[in-house]
């Protein structure tokens, strides 16, 4: 028996990139896996034919994370269609390099909306559901948001702030749901930049991370005991120490 054997997962954003991984990945345990996009649907029609070649259900719903009428929609849709759900990975984001001097409010307010408010959104829909599943929450937080990036200033402190949203839930939603959150560091899909190669010298372990290696992290909080909540898993290869 597979770890999620017939368990129902919702991963946001995961048409491509690290959502795409942790699909798969949940996908491989057993779960039924639906995804959202916003203007990736070709990419999100070929993640589902391939989550389906591990004998799961898969589909995936279009959601804009900033609008919330969106969000309700796309989670009501995914829970009638697959019957409940237990499993929430708010992984969805939007990562910009900006002067601090140059952002602007727009910037500003996009970026929040999409990092802290829209996962926020994602959870508060889905809290009836997971609520009656005993069902879990994984954030995918940023290394971003536990140092410092100064070319990185919005997107630094909406990460910040998710984590502590993700504190916040796991007081406010127990004893029913677990909520964590997994911090990748540099994570590389495909062949990596020259900038991203001056980040894994820097780094201990001397290279830097794999979505499966994202996917790795966020199964230990999906399958592991229930009784963790509230915690953050880095995976950065010690970068942020």
């Amino acid at each position: 028996m597979k770890k999620l054997q017939d368990k129902v997962a919702l991963v946001t954003g995961a048409a491509k990139r690290i959502g795409r991984g942790i699909a798969f990945g949940l996908a491989e345990e057993g779960a039924h896996v639906a995804i959202t996009y916003r203007d990736s649907a070709d990419e999100a029609r070929e993640t589902v034919r391939e989550l389906e070649d591990f004998g799961i259900r898969a589909a995936a719903v279009p959601a804009n994370l900033r609008q919330p009428e969106s969000i309700q929609s796309a989670v009501n849709q995914i829970a009638a269609d697959f019957g409940c759900l237990d499993i929430l990975v708010n992984n969805a984001g939007r990562f910009e390099t900006e002067a601090l001097e140059k952002i602007s409010v727009e910037q500003w307010d996009a970026m929040f909306e999409t990092n802290t408010r829209g996962p926020f959104l994602v959870a508060q829909a889905a809290h009836p559901y997971l609520k009656a599943a005993h069902g879990r929450i994984i954030n995918i937080g940023s290394l971003g948001g536990i140092h410092p990036w100064p070319t990185h200033g919005h997107y630094c402190t909406s990460k910040a702030a998710l984590h502590m949203l993700t504190q916040v839930m796991s007081k406010a939603f127990a004893p029913e749901i677990s909520v964590n959150c997994v911090a990748p560091g540099m994570i590389v899909n495909g062949e990596a930049s020259a900038e991203y190669e001056h980040f894994a010298r820097k780094t201990p372990m001397k290279r830097n991370g794999t979505t499966q290696e994202v996917a790795a992290a966020v199964l230990f909080f999906a399958t592991g005991p229930h009784f963790i909540t509230g915690q953050m898993l880095g995976v950065d290869g010690g970068l942020g120490l």
